[in-house]
């Protein structure tokens, strides 16, 4: 999955450079596949951390100094449009950040710890967020280190960006941006792949 997300990526000018951070035993697997699917590009692969967070740190040391503005993606999500990555980056300037995210459809409730519903949130100002999440370079790796000096930990950049006072804006994906969490993902997911290899052929 992770290659159909980096084929995206590897296929889009404007982006300088890859950094994949991976599980230390699939170092060497990732490079083969790199160098398969994006022999052209500037691609590193480092080792990941024990969570999101700490992968995505050790990756924005790996960052070309040249490249001015980052997004960080989740390989569960790999069918990833270059059209949406392009309209994320356009929100994206000093001190502003930006992410990929759907409307939410469900009512949501929120709940004490006995499962009493305590309050209904609107769902018109709702969003679901996804990946890619974008930054201007500096913003994001001020962020992570304002996270490691303070012992913040966050399910996502977007956060770590709010954390120290940036205006992170969502961008609508497109519907096929999910994340492939259980095996019916991972089919529907290859049969969009296959319909949209069709679609070019």
């Amino acid at each position: 999955m992770a290659g159909w997300s980096i084929e995206t990526f590897a296929g889009m000018p404007e982006v300088g450079a890859l950094v994949v951070a991976t599980e230390p035993v699939w170092l060497d697997r990732m490079r083969e596949l790199c160098n398969r699917i994006a022999a052209d590009r500037d691609v590193r692969i480092v080792a990941g951390g024990a969570t999101r967070q700490q992968s995505v740190y050790r990756a924005l040391a790996a960052v070309p100094a040249n490249c001015d503005g980052v997004f960080v993606h989740d390989g569960a999500r790999p069918l990833i449009r270059a059209e949406d990555v392009r309209a994320g980056m356009q929100m994206v300037r000093p001190g502003r950040g930006a992410l990929l995210a759907a409307p939410v459809v469900d009512t949501v409730k929120v709940v004490d710890e006995n499962g009493r519903i305590v309050q209904t949130l609107d769902r018109e100002q709702l969003r679901a967020a996804q990946t890619p999440q974008f930054a201007w370079s500096d913003d994001l790796r001020r962020a992570h280190q304002h996270a490691l000096e303070n012992e913040l930990q966050a399910t996502d950049d977007a956060m770590l960006l709010e954390a120290i006072g940036l205006d992170v804006f969502a961008v609508v994906a497109s519907d096929e941006n999910f994340k492939v969490t259980v095996p019916a993902d991972a089919s529907r997911a290859a049969a969009v792949l296959s319909e949209r290899r069709r679609s070019c052929d």
